[in-house]
């Protein structure tokens, strides 16, 4: 069962991977059409690096921190309230925002956990 999780998992990391890329060049390639860069694709790049980003994380060590998928939707978030921005009702923005706040409290409580800075970390015993 073990062997055929990783194969498993092998497989959908390589999925991942190459529809990254595809979609990566395929972004480029819409930019280079348009002859424009704006600031939603510039987003989006940050959500692909973002995306490989964790691939690596997790081929290299089998599991995924909270912090990269914590910041994937703080870009993805900021993407949408950019190109929805100017057609989304006013109030729809703010749920947006709450949401961006809370997960970069997440982002800030989390690295504050693991840090020494609160002293939550146990000391070592002589």
């Amino acid at each position: 069962m073990e062997k055929i999780t990783k194969n498993l998992q092998f497989v959908l990391l390589t999925v991942i991977l190459v529809s990254t890329v595809i979609a990566v060049g395929i972004e480029i390639r819409a930019m280079i059409i348009n002859q424009s860069v704006t600031l939603a694709d510039l987003l989006l790049f940050f959500l692909y690096l973002e995306v490989l980003a964790m691939v690596r994380v997790f081929w290299d060590e089998q599991s995924i921190s909270i912090t990269l998928p914590l910041l994937i939707a703080i870009t993805a978030l900021s993407r949408f309230i950019i190109l929805q921005g100017k057609e989304m009702d006013p109030t729809g923005l703010v749920y947006e925002a709450v949401a961006i706040v809370l997960i970069a409290s997440a982002i800030v409580i989390l690295r504050l956990r693991h840090s020494d800075k609160l002293g939550l970390k146990s000391k070592k015993r002589k």
